[in-house]
């Protein structure tokens, strides 16, 4: 069905060769890196390749970047009201973060608060025991 229609693209390509057109392409001589995409499934693959491609980052991705920015611009403040309004903004993305991914409450990331809450807490049981 496509054998005419073969034979052309394969003249061209032969003339394009002849011409040196292919000479000074990107990665030229390299060797080609793969991507390990076995952990996408099969069916998926393609959509997922053409959406990289087009730099499409999807929105739990892109939300979890920016709660890995604003962690680490917490890291490096005091104690001050402005560390507590970005903990809060933290704990919001966190929340949507997990609505959207819309799995177990086991595999959902925790909000930042927790461990602090936690930690005071356990401090005042041990008080109130040794009391």
């Amino acid at each position: 069905m496509f054998e005419g229609f073969d034979k052309i693209v394969e003249e061209r390509i032969i003339q394009a060769q002849r011409k040196g057109e292919f000479d000074n392409l990107k990665g030229s001589g390299e060797p080609i890196v793969y991507e390990d995409d076995s952990h996408v499934p099969e069916d998926l693959r393609m959509a997922y390749k053409l959406l990289k491609n087009a730099n499409f980052i999807p929105p739990e991705i892109e939300l979890k970047k920016k709660i890995q920015q604003a962690e680490d611009l917490l890291a490096n403040i005091e104690e001050t009201p402005q560390k507590s309004r970005i903990l809060k903004k933290i704990n919001f993305m966190i929340m949507k973060f997990n609505s959207i991914r819309n799995t177990s409450i086991v595999f959902e990331m925790p909000q930042r608060y927790q461990t602090k809450l936690e930690k005071s807490i356990g401090s005042k049981k041990s008080s109130v025991k040794k009391g």
